[in-house]
């Protein structure tokens, strides 16, 4: 698995943490007493969400946060499929939301497309009623 800097850092520091407690399991993320795995996910969860004062999320908040982040960057989806571990296109859709923000800027892409090329025009506008009356 390949990690940006920021996050392989973020797993440097808590192996570090768990050497310096005595504890060093294969785990990441360790039970309170740091000697086994977290056991449930939703309990830790919570309680990180609200040590970080984000109040209630989803865990599943994230991993869509994140597919949302890749595609957005230029990632392609197929790759981001793959960082994920979406087999399936339509469990993949399922993150990848598309919000009225990127219906939005794809219109703005596509005008700017269309200004830039020359010569052409992004379409005509036809008067039917006066275009009807000159071919009779």
């Amino acid at each position: 698995m390949y990690l940006d800097e920021e996050l392989e850092e973020v797993f440097l520091r808590q192996k570090e943490l768990r050497k310096q407690a005595g504890a060093l399991t294969p785990y990441v993320f360790t039970n309170p007493d740091g000697t086994d795995k977290v056991k449930d996910l939703r309990k830790s969860w919570l309680t990180a969400c609200q040590n970080a004062g984000l109040g209630k999320r989803l865990f599943r908040d994230l991993r869509r946060t994140a597919v949302r982040n890749l595609v957005r960057a230029g990632i392609p989806e197929r790759v981001a499929m793959m960082v994920f571990g979406h087999k399936t296109r339509s469990v993949f859709d399922i993150c990848n939301i598309v919000s009225p923000d990127d219906l939005k800027l794809a219109a703005q892409k596509q005008e700017i497309y269309l200004r830039s090329q020359m010569g052409t025009k992004p379409g005509t506008i036809v008067d039917f009623e006066t275009k009807k009356g000159v071919s009779q």
